[in-house]
């Protein structure tokens, strides 16, 4: 790795530009300023936010991802995941959905996915403040609605590039990957997230389920648990503060082992409010189903050959 102005150059050969910068200075005047304070404060405390935590079905928070940069902002760090540009590509297409996307419906959709909950509800005073917080973020720079992806400037950059070029180092994974992946994650990642991925104090849980049997992260419907997409983000942003350090078959494996650990199925309709409560859902696709099985196969990887057992259903 090595250091090019505000560029971080890692072994995938792409120059993958920092988002330099932070929130601005001062909260808009009057009710909008409030409504962007709110948002911000959900970001930080999604799972406990009264407006929020009946929505959550884990122990994770926007910013849990969406991490927080030097200003302590959620979303203001750099690179990828960042939120400082994300409002200006709204309404953009998304392929996932195959439909042209609002900014409310990309965070909404995110809390039946990475928060394994339910929908918000569109238009509801958590969503609206989600909203407002993101595009806040952004204010001052030009808007460009994305026509490839739901994704900022930033992330455009990012996550397509990285994408193409972990996949078909994946698709080669055997089960010395996943025991390398052990090992790097026990050496580097367990001191902040737990030696079973319960995760620690202020660190979020990556699988598994609480002590009560809940489950404790993302589910199979997320960003992360795609192997490709989580690969990207984990070179780029961990360790935490070492971003960059880990070489791409490093990344490669120790995404390999936490994605192979038991987590929630994910079953579209269920995580679906009824449509008189819901309202409109946006989207094309109305039936989608992940496990961490089919998450595998969409690789052409075994996840019993993987893991040497039968322990994933």
């Amino acid at each position: 790795m090595t250091m090019i102005g505000k560029a971080i150059v890692l072994s995938m050969g792409t120059a993958l530009l920092l988002t330099a910068g932070s929130a601005p200075k001062e909260y808009p005047a009057g009710e909008v300023g409030k409504m962007v304070k709110l948002g911000e404060d959900i970001a930080l405390h999604t799972d406990t936010h009264p407006l929020t935590k009946d929505f959550v079905g884990n122990k994770l928070n926007c910013a849990s991802c969406h991490l927080k940069g030097e200003d302590g902002k959620p979303g203001t760090a750099g690179s990828i995941s960042s939120w400082l540009d994300t409002g200006t590509a709204f309404p953009a297409w998304s392929k996932r959905e195959k439909s042209v996307q609002t900014l409310q419906d990309r965070s909404n959709n995110c809390f039946m996915r990475s928060m394994n909950g339910k929908r918000l509800v569109i238009d509801s005073k958590a969503s609206i403040a989600i909203e407002a917080y993101i595009t806040w973020l952004s204010e001052g720079k030009p808007v460009m609605m994305d026509r490839k992806g739901p994704w900022g400037p930033t992330n455009m950059k990012i996550w397509p590039k990285g994408i193409k070029h972990f996949k078909p180092i994946q698709k080669k994974a055997t089960h010395a990957n996943y025991l390398s992946g052990e090992k790097i994650y026990k050496a580097k990642c367990a001191s902040c997230h737990g030696q079973n991925g319960e995760g620690m104090a202020t660190f979020p849980p990556l699988w598994g389920k609480s002590a009560d049997g809940k489950w404790l992260s993302y589910n199979t419907g997320a960003g992360m648990s795609k192997l490709p997409k989580g690969a990207t983000w984990i070179q780029l942003k961990m360790p935490l503060g070492q971003g960059g350090t880990l070489t791409d078959q490093e990344a490669a494996d120790v995404t390999l082992y936490v994605d192979a650990q038991p987590r929630a199925d994910f079953d579209l309709q269920k995580a679906l409010l009824p449509k008189a409560e819901m309202g409109i859902y946006n989207s094309n696709v109305r039936k989608e189903k992940h496990s961490v099985r089919s998450n595998f196969k969409a690789l052409g990887l075994d996840i019993d050959v993987i893991r040497g057992d039968k322990k994933i259903k």
